[in-house]
């Protein structure tokens, strides 16, 4: 698999694996939910595809990246691969899906309306959508590859328009991880100290995005050269859900689609 951004965390980066263990943590919590036809919007490089797929029937993924659905073609033999821009699901039949999910994804659409809607369209009745996205709150700076981030209520609000039956969880992590915000928190502030005329809020988003990956994956690297035993022993198993959807490092949402 190739990678380009910051953006599309790697397993293969050792400075990357504190963000690849926390998003790994959310396919092994979305097994205990999934059943029957799962479809997977935004599978990227294919990090839950072999989790999800011992919990389901049939595994399909979508991602608008044909480099890599074809690379999953070959790796996934069994599974079904679409390639193209989301929203509108224009590809996948109503009702045909018993799970949906989109993790790190709704961030990164322009309208986010439309692609809830379209999540709810082809699910079938009393089927499941699990959404995971950035809490805005806990987020250090503006990050340039996404569309918008999201307040806990915010997020509920654009779901309810669709959804009646909506629970709420956060993704925590525990004190090892929490310590390894805390390190990461107070090296991006050392970068972010130039920014007098707050650019980062100020320029379109397509003019940050380069200086931005550059300059985060120099500091994640950074972080595992000072501290490499904090960085290379989080596991997914640091990361946990609970209720407090305020101070949560991710949003973990499931919907189900009304019987109606």
């Amino acid at each position: 698999m190739s990678f380009s951004t910051t953006e599309i965390t790697s397993h293969e980066i050792i400075s990357d694996n504190p963000i690849h263990q926390r998003l790994l943590f959310a396919y092994y919590e979305a097994t205990n939910i999934t059943k029957g036809q799962l479809l997977e919007v935004g599978c990227g490089v294919g990090r839950g595809i072999a989790i999800l797929s011992e919990a389901c029937d049939k595994y399909t993924g979508i991602d608008k990246n044909e480099q890599l659905i074809e690379q999953l073609r070959q790796t996934y033999p069994n599974a079904l691969f679409i390639g193209q821009n989301v929203p509108p699901l224009q590809k996948i039949p109503t009702e045909s899906y018993d799970t949906v999910v989109a993790f790190q994804v709704i961030e990164h659409i322009e309208d986010d309306n439309l692609f809830v809607k379209e999540l709810h369209r082809v699910l079938k009745p009393e089927g499941k959508l699990i959404i995971t996205t950035p809490n805005i709150k806990r987020s250090l700076t503006r990050n340039p590859w996404h569309v918008r981030e999201y307040k806990a209520q915010e997020l509920i609000s654009l779901m309810k328009k669709y959804f009646t039956k909506l629970q709420t969880f956060g993704v925590q992590g525990n004190e090892k991880v929490e310590a390894y915000m805390e390190q990461n928190k107070k090296a991006v502030e050392k970068i972010t100290k130039y920014d007098i005329l707050n650019l980062q809020y100020r320029l379109p988003r397509a003019l940050l995005q380069i200086p931005y990956d550059i300059l985060n994956r120099m500091n994640r690297k950074k972080l595992m050269d000072s501290n490499t035993g904090l960085v290379n022993e989080i596991q997914y198993t640091d990361y946990f859900l609970d209720d407090n959807i305020e101070t949560c490092l991710d949003f973990f949402y499931v919907a189900e689609k009304c019987n109606c």
